[in-house]
């Protein structure tokens, strides 16, 4: 593992909810755990705090809450002593100024700017970093999603930011890409032979990726109902995920040896058509129901929600590998607000056994890694029950890494904060990716926009609309939670 030099780290939008709850809690962490050099700065850029004793004040008071039993008050004081705040206005180029001289301090770091901003400050931030001379090789950009509404939209920001600062300089940050159980799916398949010659049309029946919330739109509708599940989860964080089941061994963990195998898996998803997004997808918007024993209003009640709103919440597809490979294997997608559990997981079914001896006793072999709420990995087989009888019965094999390994895992932006400080770009999202993403959803898109029809309503608190169950019962299939 490369080793962590000196580094400034500017955190834009250092007052907002992503720093307060995630970068600056997943920081903590790595300082406390000893990972991060005694060198290295964090620089915060905000509008509302005036200085940086008031943001401290600020920061420690939320950090109490968000670190829970890791909160130590002399860890967080020498954390704490990283942290420097700076009023800037981001719209405003010639503040840039007031950061280029707090870098200059220490002009040979390495440097990592962290747009935790709305999309459309992308650009103009890069230029004013760049007009300060603040985009030289030693300097990496993050970007959060969303990165564009659509393939043109997406296009004109890394071709803006494009213009200021080279792409191997770009970290486009999936989170997902972070999680545990999604880097012990890479080290199952590409570390060992057991699982190869399985992965493959011939043994396994077909994957679903599931990403479900009970939640709603919260405080975020101004921005979801312009987005929806599709760009919000469909286009990004479950097509990368389809793209590392489904990826080729790469040559080498380098950086683009991963991210060629994603890219071809992407350009090779059958496109779909105006006919085949009517029988493929299934989208869907949450009505009034209960969730735990608590009703819960619908999306068309939410406020900030218009009330003629087609925005959906719900999307379930089915989406086609063309390869060898994958040939014929079904990848269900599965993603919504208001369902009846929070859950992160990809299920690979495997073939029936070619002929059972056990009659309708024995179901097919299941392997589900679980991102959320728990992070597992589990093996279904079959077993026979204990008696005088020869009855067969489900039982899983845990893969228990917490047992195993005795030092904590990191949680997903712990893992992706220190590899932008290292300059590993293998868990970021390639330019080529991100177009092919966009290009594959956007027939999908284009399809809603025309049609007359909205999308089909779910009680809140279910598994969604009963057409999402239609959709892989037509195949005669069902999702892991009906099998």
């Amino acid at each position: 593992m490369t080793a962590i030099d000196a580094f400034d780290m500017v955190l834009f939008g250092g007052t907002g909810d992503l720093v307060m709850r995630k970068l600056l809690p997943a920081l903590y962490h790595q300082h406390q755990d000893g990972n991060l050099p005694a060198e290295g700065r964090l620089i915060c850029l905000g509008r509302s705090v005036p200085d940086t004793a008031a943001y401290l004040d600020k920061a420690h008071g939320l950090a109490k809450g968000y670190l829970g039993n890791a909160y130590n008050d002399a860890d967080w004081a020498s954390f704490a002593a990283r942290i420097q705040y700076l009023k800037l206005d981001a719209n405003q180029p010639e503040e840039f100024q007031k950061l280029a001289d707090v870098l200059g301090e220490f002009p040979h770091r390495s440097r990592v700017f962290y747009l935790s901003t709305a999309p459309d400050l992308f650009a103009p931030i890069a230029k004013s970093l760049a007009g300060v001379g603040l985009n030289q090789g030693n300097s990496r950009v993050v970007l959060e999603k969303p990165l564009g509404h659509d393939l043109e939209s997406s296009n004109k920001i890394s071709r803006e930011v494009g213009e200021f600062f080279q792409e191997q300089q770009i970290y486009r940050i999936d989170h997902y890409l972070g999680k545990e159980p999604v880097l012990n799916l890479i080290a199952l398949r590409f570390g060992n032979t057991l699982l190869e010659p399985l992965w493959r049309r011939e043994w396994i029946r077909d994957v679903q990726i599931t990403v479900t919330e009970q939640v709603g739109v919260e405080t975020r509708a101004d921005f979801y109902d312009k987005a929806g599940a599709l760009r919000d989860m469909i286009q990004n964080h479950l097509l990368q995920l389809l793209t590392i089941v489904a990826m080729e061994p790469p040559a080498s963990i380098d950086a683009d040896a991963v991210r060629d195998e994603k890219l071809k898996v992407l350009r090779a998803l059958k496109p779909l058509t105006a006919e085949t997004v009517h029988s493929h997808v299934v989208r869907g918007q949450y009505r009034a129901g209960a969730i735990g024993g608590k009703p819960v209003q619908g999306y068309l009640e939410e406020p900030g929600v218009p009330g003629s709103s087609k925005t959906e919440t719900f999307v379930a597809l089915k989406a086609e590998i063309q390869t060898w490979r994958w040939a014929g294997v079904p990848f269900y997608l599965r993603t919504g607000k208001r369902l009846q559990e929070r859950l992160a997981e990809i299920v690979i079914n495997f073939r029936e056994a070619p002929h059972s001896i056990f009659g309708r006793n024995a179901t097919p072999n299941r392997l589900v890694i679980r991102l959320q709420p728990d992070e597992s990995v589990r093996l279904y087989l079959m077993a026979k029950e204990p008696g005088n009888q020869f009855r067969l019965r489900p039982v899983h094999l845990d893969l228990d890494f917490k047992e195993f390994f005795s030092s904590r895992s990191p949680e997903a932006y712990e893992r992706l904060l220190m590899d932008v400080i290292r300059g590993d770009l293998s868990l970021f999202v390639r330019r080529d990716e991100l177009q092919a993403a966009w290009k594959w959803v956007e027939p999908i898109i284009n399809s809603w926009e025309t049609s007359a029809e909205g999308p089909k309503p779910y009680t809140a608190g279910t598994w969604g609309p009963a057409a999402a169950s239609a959709l892989l019962s037509r195949d005669g299939m069902a999702w892991h939670e009906e099998a």
